[in-house]
């Protein structure tokens, strides 16, 4: 008689999957979740390169912010939620803060926090 185990049971082969099969939907279900966000960080970049300047108007970046949302399609954070900072320097940050809860399974969901700031200069 041999000793030694093969391979892996169907049972244990099954925890796998299951296992594999919980964090892929999460991963599913949180991709739109960062594909915003980079839609987001990308609106505030470009809004910041839009207002290179000694003196730069925080509320004209702040309808620029609008605009570049709209075009992009952000609806989970609104521009009235971006804070905009001027240091004794002169420079200019744009700072946003925000979190977006997904429904997963039921009544669990997942939270993801979000946090990006872009200096103006």
């Amino acid at each position: 008689m041999r000793q030694h185990q093969q391979g892996m049971t169907f049972v244990g082969l099954l925890c796998v999957l299951a296992m594999v099969g919980v964090i892929g939907y999460a991963g599913v279900r949180l991709l739109p979740v960062y594909l915003n966000y980079m839609k987001v960080t990308r609106s505030m970049e470009a809004a910041a390169t839009d207002f290179k300047s000694d003196n730069p108007d925080m509320a004209g970046m702040r309808r620029s912010l609008e605009k570049h949302w709209q075009i992009e399609d952000v609806d989970e954070v609104q521009a009235k939620d971006v804070e905009f900072n001027k240091d004794e320097s002169g420079l200019v940050t744009m700072h946003v803060a925000y979190d977006h809860p997904v429904p997963y399974i039921a009544n669990v969901s997942l939270s993801v926090h979000f946090d990006k700031t872009v200096k103006v200069q």
